[in-house]
């Protein structure tokens, strides 16, 4: 996962485009526009919601509905913000989506007098 402007991502994906320059190596990695987008993401509630999938391993959305109390239509609404983000992916196992987490850990490095936020992510073990 990389901080990046939505600007400087479309330039860089229109000077790709045009043979200019080569694909950066994270180019398949989401992005986001800044380090407060994803700590607004990241909720108490948002939070809880991944531990419980880390530790419950559900094996359907309904599972999970039923495990955090909430209403499918709103979990599923937050499951694709988390899987847009990169913090979960979203399988299909006979016909059932399942979702799983994708990180271990997040760290995130503010740079407090730049725009150079850097954000490291340990995979799931």
């Amino acid at each position: 996962m990389k901080i990046q402007r939505m600007n400087d991502l479309e330039t860089e994906m229109r000077k790709v485009a045009r043979g200019e320059i080569a694909a950066a190596t994270d180019a398949a990695s989401p992005s986001v526009d800044s380090a407060e987008a994803l700590i607004r993401l990241l909720t108490p509630d948002n939070r809880r919601l991944l531990r419980t999938i880390r530790d419950s391993k559900p094996q359907s959305v309904a599972e999970l509905a039923r495990l955090t109390k909430r209403a499918e239509p709103n979990l599923l609404r937050t499951l694709s913000k988390l899987e847009a983000f990169g913090l979960l992916e979203m399988r299909t196992i006979d016909r059932r989506r399942v979702p799983t987490t994708k990180i271990g850990m997040l760290r995130l490095d503010i740079d407090p007098y730049a725009m150079s936020d850097k954000i490291e992510i340990s995979p799931a073990s």
